[in-house]
């Protein structure tokens, strides 16, 4: 079992900055790829980005590309989604969740909520 917990959300204007965290506990945290997943209100899940188990290769949403990083620190068990030039698109819940095969979410957060005011 591995447990993950977000948090760093909040309400922040367009064109603002959030960092958020999602701390691991439980299984060895760095046996996992990692992702950051979205959900806006009434709409589906979206894959936001993934980082690989060592943070050597990362994979990013188009939308968020070149205004979002995803990285981590395995002797924090921790990973992190540095959010740039904020938009209103971006109000989500936002979670962490845990892959070994970046098709199959293992473990999921609770989620952290993210408003972007326009």
């Amino acid at each position: 079992q591995v447990q993950l917990v977000e948090s760093g959300g909040g309400v922040v204007q367009a064109g603002g900055s959030l960092r958020l965290s999602c701390a691991a506990s439980g299984r060895t945290f760095s046996v996992y790829a990692m992702a950051w997943i979205r959900q806006a209100p009434g709409k589906e899940r979206e894959f936001v980005s993934a980082i690989s188990r060592n943070g050597g290769r990362t994979y990013y949403a188009d939308s968020v590309k070149g205004r979002f990083t995803i990285s981590r620190d395995n002797t924090k068990d921790t990973v992190y989604l540095q959010m740039n030039s904020l938009k209103p698109e971006d109000t989500a819940v936002y979670y962490c969740a845990a892959t070994t095969d970046y098709v199959k979410y293992d473990y999921w957060g609770q989620g952290t909520q993210v408003t972007v005011s326009s």
